[in-house]
């Protein structure tokens, strides 16, 4: 039998619930985009049998070349460039992994409000500062990491 203190909030139980729907949405749309590129629905920016050829001018074939350099040897946009991609069956994908990344963003934004209204101070603080955070590192702007 739960007593308060092992009672979860409103605040809890909300953000678990859109997480779990979210991670439930996200996991069928990867799994639908991944049928409708296993399937060639869609032509692939890439095609599959293209990864084993070693491009001209290199000893490496695609698929042992590290990121950065296969991205330049395909031309392949960085960032949020793989948006303008989003129609082919390569990078469809790219759709949900998207999805289920900003879902803590959206827990965040939803619970904000009744944070707020609680006069929760610190925790208001606190998701404001993750939404910040988190928001700035999907943006791109700060262009650090290995990408």
């Amino acid at each position: 039998m739960a007593n308060e203190r092992t009672k979860a909030s409103e605040e809890q139980i909300v953000y678990a619930n859109i997480l779990n729907k979210g991670m439930w949405f996200g996991l069928a749309l990867l799994i639908i985009t991944f049928i409708i590129y296993i399937s060639g629905a869609l032509p692939s920016y890439v095609p599959i049998e293209d990864l084993s050829k070693t491009p001209p001018g290199s000893t490496v074939p695609y698929w042992s070349m590290r990121a950065h350099d296969f991205n330049q040897a395909l031309n392949i946009p960085t960032g949020w460039g793989w948006t303008a991609l989003a129609g082919k069956g390569d990078y469809l994908n790219f759709v949900g992994i998207a999805m289920l990344a900003g879902l803590t963003i959206l827990c965040y934004l939803v619970i904000l409000p009744i944070l707020i209204r609680k006069k929760d101070t610190p925790y208001v603080i606190i998701a404001i500062a993750e939404i910040a955070v988190l928001a700035l590192a999907a943006s791109g702007i700060l262009k650090t990491g290995g990408h």
